[in-house]
């Protein structure tokens, strides 16, 4: 028998192949099983962040070449790493945007030495995925591919077709065979309308999921390439979570609930580690501000909830009230949309915060998407170095029209991607900085450390 691995890497042919349904499964399997289950997500993501933290019971953590060097991917791997480790990949295995694969899903799994387990949507194809298997196998020689699962599978006769074709053609063991239900469905709208905080329908999916998954794996054919699936008759020891003690010198507000669920956990550790306590906001719920040094509006979908949020009157006045006399306030995407005048979806608009000199206007096509690359101005609030490239990511469906006539200093130049207009980027107001980008805390770019100097400067003034 194989040396016991103690991780997986989830990947698949091609994106819509179901890997990130039975990556919730199996995470759920295996932290029912009681083992120490750490979670990971290649590239900029939340939303599947969230169901996977959910399905794991801990912290997920997002894995990416575009805002993390090599090194730091490694060493942010170890140092995040448990007993056993379940990384999901995004799109297809050898899907990047660097055309040599320097950053795709095997280039991922090579550096971490994590081997890989292979989804494939089995609809349409029966011989045909051998051809398909050893073509996946062979392209890359340094990715390890162990092991297949066979997805969306429609009937018998249709798993022995496909059972024989990979026996018969390939060396890989097949982990599992899942039939094609709709009870393995989740939608993205699905994905983003659930929070962390609201998880009773989540758990459900979750619960559905995992027995599914659990019925359709051959653990035997996981045991041969390593990974034993028995319970262990151990507690659960998770990586010690408990809040430092630690005299915060800055309270930041960070509005985060059904609407505002966009954030990456590991920088959401981070505020702690630079001396700031996190104070959570309801945006329909929270009628006026708490005392706070700065408020942090991250992404997620207002639009869907506009009608509830534009009914908390006081909020939003407090909000508006606290920026214009000079408040420290970071706003992206969808904190943006929240700034500003309204947002109009589905032909209804909807009132507000009102900072932003501004209209939000829903489209079904994204308006910017992808990786974009950031060079900032001298302008910046946070006195970053002029033209320093700032890698980060954007995905949104709104567009902003501005009022004629109003002008404004923007933080950043659009290198790559669309922003705010397709050239520029980091809308500026007195001591407000709101962008469509979404940053991330990483050694290239320590926004939050910047964020919260800035904070510092600013309540010493």
């Amino acid at each position: 028998m194989k040396t016991s691995q103690k991780s997986i890497y989830i990947s698949a042919a091609h994106k819509s192949s179901g890997k990130t349904i039975i990556s919730i499964g199996l995470a759920r399997v295996i932290s029912n099983l009681n083992y120490n289950i750490q979670v990971f997500k290649k590239g900029p993501d939340y939303i599947d962040m969230n169901w996977l933290s959910l399905a794991s019971r801990s912290n997920c953590y997002n894995l990416d070449f575009n805002t993390q060097t090599k090194n730091e991917i490694k060493g942010f791997y170890e140092s995040k790493k448990l007993n056993f480790n379940l990384i999901e990949g995004n799109k297809g295995l050898y899907d990047g945007v660097n055309v040599h694969g320097k950053d795709d899903n095997s280039a991922m799994s090579i550096l971490l030495k994590v081997p890989v387990i292979l989804v494939i949507d089995t609809e349409g194809i029966t011989r045909g995925i051998a051809p398909l298997l050893q073509g996946y196998i062979n392209f890359e020689k340094k990715c390890n591919i162990v092991g297949v699962i066979l997805n969306k599978v429609k009937t018998e006769r249709h798993e022995t077709k496909l059972i024989n074709s990979v026996k018969q053609y390939t060396d890989l063991q097949i982990l599992g065979v899942i039939r094609k239900t709709k009870e393995l469905e989740i939608t993205e709208r699905h994905l983003g309308l659930i929070p962390p905080n609201e998880n009773l329908i989540a758990e459900k999916k979750i619960d559905t999921i995992s027995k599914i998954i659990l019925d359709s794996i051959d653990k035997k054919a996981f045991a041969k390439i390593g990974i034993g699936l028995k319970e262990k008759n151990i507690s659960i020891n998770k990586r010690n979570k408990s809040k430092e003690q630690i005299n915060s010198r800055v309270k930041v507000g960070i509005i985060r609930d059904k609407s505002f669920g966009f954030y990456y956990l590991d920088d959401i550790e981070m505020f702690s580690q630079y001396g700031a306590e996190l104070i959570n906001i309801n945006s329909t719920k929270t009628k006026q501000l708490p005392k706070i040094d700065a408020l942090f509006i991250g992404g997620g979908f207002p639009e869907i909830n506009a009608e509830k949020i534009s009914k908390n009157k006081n909020l939003m006045k407090s909000i508006n009230n606290f920026i214009k006399s000079g408040g420290v306030c970071y706003a992206e995407c969808g904190g943006l949309m929240y700034l500003s005048n309204s947002i109009k979806y589905k032909n209804k608009s909807y009132k507000m915060v009102g900072t932003i000199p501004g209209n939000i206007q829903m489209s079904k096509k994204p308006v910017g998407r992808g990786y974009v690359k950031l060079l900032v101005n001298k302008s910046h609030p946070w006195k970053l170095k002029s033209n320093t490239a700032v890698n980060a990511h954007e995905f949104h469906h709104a567009s902003i029209n501005f009022k004629s006539n109003i002008k404004f200093k923007y933080a950043y130049n659009m290198k790559r991607g669309y922003g705010i207009n397709g050239s520029n980027d980091g809308f500026q107001y007195k001591n407000l900085l709101a962008n469509f980008s979404h940053l991330r805390h990483t050694k290239k770019n320590p926004w939050i450390k910047h964020f919260i100097n800035f904070i510092k400067e600013k309540k010493n003034d």
